[in-house]
């Protein structure tokens, strides 16, 4: 048994029979989530595949354990071995206070270009959930990663830096609009074509390998018409020009309404419908938090701007049991580059505790998994996860949610995953 490195050629990744992957074991209650994962990770290939297939995983340090032991909160090391071996599954990381990196989640999508966050949002039978009809939301919500206030220039109120800039956008531009001038922080955010496009295109390919029905383009273009206007309108502009054989678009209906009348419009829209074809719309950024309550099932795929990402998809995680059951990832689709991550904190406080939720890390691994092809280890730890919770076994954030559960420790929880595998 040889172990190798994933690779990416001719735009597809290249995956051995026995890869090595490197993880975050992550702060707080990071190590111990994993610790369990990776039993059940392992396990799932063991049922899948047999000898056939199987995983070497690489520890890579970044977080309190890489400045302990180094001295830096996110080695160059880390990242260099990411870079390399492409593929990553990590736990929280917590952010430096006083000083440091701004956010190491931030710097690890930033420094790899992951311009691709992925949230999967379902329901598992038997998460305890606020909504009557919960099984409704299957949606997955891709999130620019790179730009909006990820990319933000700010200046804080007072400061040269922002009494320069208003000054100038006031002089040169007859900028009237900043009602408190001398009291006010400004800030900055990039929205760009190139972005925008290729966060929309990597939506699509999925809706089109996923045979999903519809993709909405979430923004708020009426009131800032040129960056999450220019999302909209470069949003479209992939999907007519690149995936015109796959979709029917809502500007496609609109020019169709507006040369032919709503009828003609109407009878197209269904016909698109009858042949497969993915309906590609828009939907403001408020309009779409309340029909994400109202009407889930009128979307499927979400594609938009980094700050609306993540509104949108922490509001569906606790539509269907909270963060504690969101998984994540971040992916570059170019170079094949991808992180896995649970989507929650650190919870310091119930750190060493042995009480935590482990699914938001063992479903990332699922995306992995899927990612990487192996669908079936994927498949089962799924399966796995919904028989435990429908025991109704349960850690105390679900326990105490559910009447009649039994609360149970993240090692008893994670052992019944564990034990369906088998079966």
């Amino acid at each position: 048994m040889t172990f190798q490195k994933i690779s990416m050629s001719e735009g597809k990744l290249n995956v051995p029979d026995f890869p090595i992957i490197p993880f975050i074991s992550g702060d707080g209650i990071g190590p111990e989530i994993w610790e369990q994962a990776q039993k059940i990770f392992d396990q799932a290939v063991k049922m899948a595949y047999g000898e056939k297939h199987a995983i070497q995983w690489k520890e890579v340090l970044a977080g309190e354990k890489a400045f302990q032991i180094t001295g830096e909160w996110l080695p160059e090391e880390t990242l260099a071995t990411i870079r390399e071996y492409l593929v990553a599954i990590k736990g929280p990381l917590t952010t430096p206070i006083g000083g440091g990196i701004r956010s190491l989640n931030v710097a690890l999508r930033q420094q790899l270009d992951l311009y691709t966050c992925v949230r999967p949002v379902r329901y598992f039978e038997g998460t305890p959930s606020p909504m009557k009809h919960p099984e409704r939301t299957n949606m997955v919500v891709f999130r620019e990663n790179t730009e909006d206030i990820y990319a933000g220039i700010e200046f804080v109120a007072g400061s040269q830096e922002a009494s320069s800039l208003i000054t100038y956008l006031q002089k040169a531009f007859n900028v009237q609009t900043i009602r408190f001038p001398e009291t006010s922080s400004i800030g900055i955010k990039p929205i760009s074509s190139e972005g925008t496009k290729r966060l929309v295109r990597a939506a699509l390919n999925y809706a089109v390998e996923q045979k999903r029905q519809t993709v909405t383009l979430v923004h708020k273009g009426n009131i800032m018409k040129f960056t999450e206007g220019g999302f909209k309108k470069w949003g479209y502009e992939v999907a007519n020009e690149e995936f015109s054989e796959q979709t029917f678009t809502w500007t496609t209906y609109d020019q169709l309404k507006s040369e032919q009348g709503e009828a003609a419009a109407n009878q197209a829209l269904a016909t698109a419908k009858e042949n497969g074809k993915i309906i590609v719309k828009d939907c403001i950024a408020d309009i779409f938090l309340e029909e994400l309550i109202a009407r889930p099932e009128d979307h499927e795929i979400v594609a938009t701007m980094n700050l609306n990402g993540d509104y949108i998809s922490d509001a569906l995680a606790a539509t269907v049991g909270g963060v504690g059951i969101a998984p994540g990832a971040n992916i570059n689709y170019q170079t094949g580059h991808a992180i896995f991550e649970a989507t929650h904190g650190t919870a310091p406080k119930f750190a060493g505790q042995n009480k935590v939720n482990p699914c938001s890390v063992l479903l990332s691994g699922t995306l992995l998994f899927r990612y990487i092809g192996w669908n079936e280890v994927a498949d089962a730890i799924e399966q796995a996860i919904e028989q435990a919770i429908a025991s109704q076994r349960v850690t105390f954030d679900f326990a105490r949610l559910l009447p009649g559960a039994t609360e149970v420790s993240l090692s008893e929880f994670s052992q019944q995953i564990f034990d369906h595998l088998a079966k």
